[in-house]
């Protein structure tokens, strides 16, 4: 990611939604901290490139789309599968293995636990409201990469993106993807709270220029 591009999409989104800069960066040190004394950030990130670099990926949204879009066959058994965040605890529940999830945490974290003892490589968030999650379950995951959305730190990289699923393209884009297609993703879901919806939209914005097939 070329910093200099992503930091004024940074500051848009820091004031569209109130959030502060410093309690971004303060996340990224703990999780920078919590990845150097386990020791397995570099051969995570040498993990991650081996699995994305020249390869198909796929990339799995949370929208209530998901499970239609798995059961009618859209996923390709040759692809990588990125889950982001809750949509691992749907494909799970569909019999399907991502090979990486990209989370803040959030979602249901005995299933992010279990894809993750299951191989997948953990790409893990750190931003303002999430410390105590970082603090409380990092430790207990293996093959863990660090993000952040500010500047990048050692163990934490910054490759772009705002939600888990556009931050999850970006990964997949930042790491040497051949190709990348979405399911899962909706950006005017009804469902979604006000908050949510906002988050959607910038999700949306940042996508718009990236070569992306949603299926």
């Amino acid at each position: 990611m070329d910093l200099k591009e992503w930091e004024p999409i940074y500051k848009q989104i820091l004031i569209d939604f109130g959030f502060s800069r410093a309690d971004d960066e303060h996340a990224a040190l703990i999780l920078s901290q919590l990845l150097k004394a386990k020791g397995c950030f570099d051969k995570s990130l040498e993990r991650l490139e081996r699995i994305i670099k020249g390869h198909s990926v796929i990339i799995c949204g949370k929208a209530p789309s998901l499970i239609r879009d798995i059961k009618s066959g859209k996923i390709d058994p040759n692809e990588v599968i990125i889950a982001a965040d809750g949509a691992t605890s749907v494909l799970l529940s569909q019999g399907v293995i991502p090979t990486i999830v990209v989370s803040d945490l959030d979602g249901e974290i005995d299933h992010l636990r279990a894809a993750n003892i299951m191989c997948a490589t953990m790409v893990v968030h750190a931003h303002g409201d999430n410390v105590d999650k970082l603090r409380a379950y990092v430790s207990s995951l293996s093959d863990v990469v660090g993000t952040t959305q500010s500047q990048p730190l050692p163990n934490v990289l910054n490759a772009g993106g705002f939600t888990d699923g556009d931050r999850a393209i970006f990964l997949a884009q930042e790491f040497g993807a051949r190709r990348i297609s979405a399911i899962g993703f909706d950006f005017s879901d009804t469902s979604a709270t006000a908050q949510k919806l906002k988050k959607l939209k910038w999700a949306q914005r940042l996508l718009e220029p990236m070569d992306v097939n949603f299926k």
